[in-house]
């Protein structure tokens, strides 16, 4: 499971840094679809994604799609924004499956991390 965490982890970085990119250098915005079809591509570079349900890849670019939203909700509120930060190792801690009938199941583990 811990692998999956870090490829989630992974999958959340690369996401953000693409679509901070694309807005920095060209003024566009890339959404979670378009993002989702670079998932091929990915896996061929990085194999060991083929490990990961490709839901669980997907809910990943949900996360930074939603904190996408907020930002910019933030931004257009006049509020303090807060830009989505890049996760660092052991800072991504669960992630989703879509079972069927549409339930999503979570799934979250739990470490004692010093005060």
């Amino acid at each position: 499971m811990e692998q999956i965490l870090d490829l989630c982890r992974w999958t959340y970085n690369k996401t953000l840094e693409i679509r901070k990119t694309a807005w920095e250098k060209e003024g566009k915005s890339l959404n979670k679809y378009e993002i989702n079809n670079m998932l091929p591509e990915w896996k061929s570079e990085k194999p060991e994604l083929k490990e990961v349900i490709s839901q669980v890849l997907q809910n990943v670019h949900e996360r930074v799609d939603l904190a996408l939203k907020a930002f910019f909700r933030r931004v257009k509120a006049g509020e303090k924004p807060g830009h989505p930060r890049f996760r660092g190792k052991g800072r991504y801690d669960s992630f989703n499956i879509l079972r069927l009938g549409l339930q999503s199941v979570g799934i979250k583990t739990v470490e004692a991390r010093p005060l």
